[in-house]
């Protein structure tokens, strides 16, 4: 029944004591305020404003719209400042979620780049891996969610459908064998592990995504692995490996960031690869914070060393 304009108007009747001045003050004709006036009267029902001659006054009703109308008026003027802030990126807030591996790598220099060039923006990150974050983004909870799959399986997975979200891609992620450093394997002068010969092999297991990961390639090898440990730590992982407890499939995300001196990782046959990705939904992608933020992860990700295709001693990291 009311708008703004209205308000205005109202607001510059009772201080400026005429529709003459009331125009003036808001830069429209006389007429056209006495249309506006005439137009609010049919929307509330009554008469806002008395003529007497050349001067007017507000009635009752008038007058509780005028003093209504500065609370009103500051409260919009106050949220559209606040908007033109977040569209210029002098402001806003950006709720981030990542799996651990990615947390220890990608998120960081995103984070930093994001905190230099826009200091006034406001990001906030809790770890987590894809079935929840993308459940905190469908929720309303998480802005953007960095999440993974394996090559050849849907990023939902069945644990989270994906329909409506808008996937940014990231990383190719290889992943490679890892084995004690005095596995035979680590002795032996090939470059690749050949997944058909590991199948009388004890393997680790990590996080139940990876765990359907190793199960899916083993089965594609021809064997099904006898899993003997599960853990989603990988520094865990790589203490089992280091005491000759078991095989495991690593990433190269994860081998990147803690050393250890006494595994040994390969590069494998059949090749496989997680995809890494940052998922938000079309509307959100449009938001200038969140939009800042997606290209910084962009930024992260090219900074990432390249894969070393030869065999090295793993640098690993917990998920």
């Amino acid at each position: 029944m009311i708008d703004t304009a209205g308000l205005r108007v109202m607001r510059a009747i009772a201080d400026e004591g005429s529709f003459t001045a009331a125009a003036h003050k808001l830069g429209f004709s006389q007429p056209a305020i006495s249309q506006m006036v005439r137009r609010l009267e049919e929307r509330a029902g009554t008469v806002l404003v008395e003529r007497i001659g050349r001067t007017v006054r507000l009635t009752e009703a008038g007058e509780v719209l005028a003093r209504h109308a500065s609370p009103v008026l500051a409260a919009l003027d106050a949220a559209e400042q606040e908007v033109a802030a977040i569209a210029g990126l002098r402001s806003g807030r950006v709720r981030l979620m990542a799996f651990p591996s990615a947390s220890a790598t990608l998120v960081p220099k995103a984070l930093s780049h994001v905190k230099r060039e826009y200091p006034d923006v406001s990001i906030t990150f809790t770890e987590a891996e894809p079935p929840e974050s993308l459940s905190a983004l469908r929720a309303g909870t998480c802005d953007i969610a960095v999440a993974f799959t394996y090559e050849g399986v849907d990023l939902g997975r069945g644990e989270e459908d994906v329909d409506g979200f808008e996937v940014t891609p990231l990383i190719d992620d290889e992943v490679r064998l890892v084995v004690p450093a005095d596995h035979p394997l680590a002795r032996s002068k090939s470059k690749v592990a050949d997944l058909s010969t590991l199948k009388d092999e004890t393997w680790i297991a990590g996080c139940p995504r990876c765990r359907g990961h190793l199960l899916q390639v083993c089965r594609e090898a021809g064997f099904a692995p006898h899993v003997a440990f599960e853990t989603e730590d990988y520094v865990a992982v790589m203490g089992l490996i280091s005491e000759g407890l078991g095989i495991a499939l690593v990433p190269d995300l994860i081998l990147r960031t803690v050393q250890h001196e006494d595994v040994v990782a390969l590069s494998i046959n059949p090749p496989s690869l997680r995809r890494i990705e940052a998922v938000t939904t079309p509307d959100l992608s449009r938001v200038p914070a969140v939009k800042a933020t997606l290209d910084a992860l962009l930024l992260s990700a090219a900074a990432q060393p390249k894969p070393v295709r030869s065999r090295a001693r793993a640098t690993t990291a917990a998920r």
